[in-house]
């Protein structure tokens, strides 16, 4: 094992740390503030490749590792945790197609979305299937040479702001085994979006409720083949999950870069928060869990790189732990802050609120355990 960068993803680090000090987060208090979807600066983040990172290179992605990937995705949500996560959306739903997609659909639209010039969304979650994600009601019935789509998405980041939506709908009967994969313009007649909903954190980017009513789909848009959606949907999760979690660290090591610089200077007593060994060893134990978190995330990404067998479950225990961790990480470097951590005149409660909905998507933590569990519990089953 080599716990080291390599040249090349010491340079990927630096290119990304130097986007988000550039480019991030000299705004991303005004963005949360104001609730504004910096599209021009997520096309200046695809012109850097950002957009298409682990997608092949055959579509104009960079190729690269899952590990190169959560590298770069950590440096930038150090800039703007909201603005990372839905790049990191972005790049699940541009390698979906470029892996599973037709090569009618992934002409249509694979450049353009490597580049940022579209823009993607991910469709699973509705309104009576979060968790459950196998129950999911829509339909996509086959008609001559389309398919007819209709029902309903919410929790959609992005919706109404992008060009291009993967959805997971029902063709086939109860269960996953039943649901299939579907690239669609997001612009198709038959397409309504909900109110902006109102957030508490993740502001820079809108999340819409979408309605499909018999929108028309080509039928060389499937992905993969009928029955392989809910598959489809459980492989992007996987990289997904890791995603995230790196965005929970990103956001934890910038708190706690803040947090110290704070401490080095805030006097209380008659001497620097930094001299008092409470908040010393306070410091001490966040830095170390986090620590803790980067590496079980690096493992993840290494495991799922390598084709793993128990790669899902290595996702599972790394999004678990670091976004808890994360979020945790973010609440102490607020304390240490005391009231200014509470206002807004400081970054801390922001990556506070942008971090907490972490442990809830990718798949809640509650079934991240689950997960786990059933590995471990699992007949036959042998050490991870």
């Amino acid at each position: 094992m080599n716990f080291e960068l390599n040249e090349d993803q010491v340079a990927f680090a630096d290119m990304a740390r130097a986007f988000a000090q550039n480019e991030l987060e000299p705004h991303a208090a005004e963005w949360d503030q104001t609730s504004f979807f910096p599209v021009d600066v997520i096309r200046k983040a695809g012109e850097l490749g950002f957009c298409s990172l682990y997608a092949p290179e055959s579509v104009g992605g960079l190729g690269l590792s899952r590990l190169d990937a959560s590298i770069i995705f950590e440096q930038l949500s150090m800039g703007c945790t909201s603005t990372t996560a839905y790049l990191t959306i972005h790049n699940m739903v541009t390698w979906m197609l470029a892996d599973f997609g037709t090569p009618e659909a992934v002409e249509q639209w694979g450049a353009r979305l490597a580049t940022g010039e579209l823009l993607g969304s991910y469709c699973l979650t509705e309104p009576n299937s979060g968790s459950d994600a196998a129950s999911l009601k829509t339909t996509a019935k086959r008609d001559g040479d389309h398919y007819v789509l209709t029902g309903s998405k919410m929790f959609i980041s992005g919706a109404g702001s992008t060009d291009f939506l993967v959805v997971m709908a029902r063709t086939g009967g109860e269960g996953a085994s039943g649901v299939s994969a579907f690239a669609v313009d997001a612009k198709s007649d038959g397409i309504s979006y909900g109110r902006k909903e109102e957030k508490m954190g993740w502001n820079s980017q809108p999340t819409r409720m979408i309605t499909f009513e018999d929108v028309r789909v080509p039928a060389n848009h499937l992905l993969g083949n009928e029955g392989d959606g809910f598959k489809i949907a459980m492989k992007g999760l996987d990289g997904g999950r890791i995603n995230i979690a790196t965005c929970s660290i990103g956001t934890a090591q910038q708190a706690i870069n803040k947090a110290r610089e704070y401490m080095l200077e805030r006097k209380q007593f008659g001497k620097r928060l930094a001299e008092f060994q409470a908040l010393q060893f306070r410091l001490a134990d966040m830095v170390t869990e986090l620590v803790a978190a980067r590496q079980l995330v690096r493992m993840a990404a290494t495991k799922l790189d390598a084709g793993h067998a128990d790669a899902p479950t290595y996702c599972a225990m790394a999004k678990r732990f670091a976004t808890d961790v994360g979020f945790k990480v973010c609440d102490e470097a607020l304390q240490l802050y005391g009231g200014n951590g509470y206002i807004k005149e400081y970054p801390m409660e922001r990556y506070v609120r942008d971090t907490r909905v972490h442990r809830i998507l990718e798949g809640t933590n509650e079934i991240m355990r689950l997960i786990i569990s059933r590995r471990v519990l699992a007949d036959g089953a042998t050490e991870l």
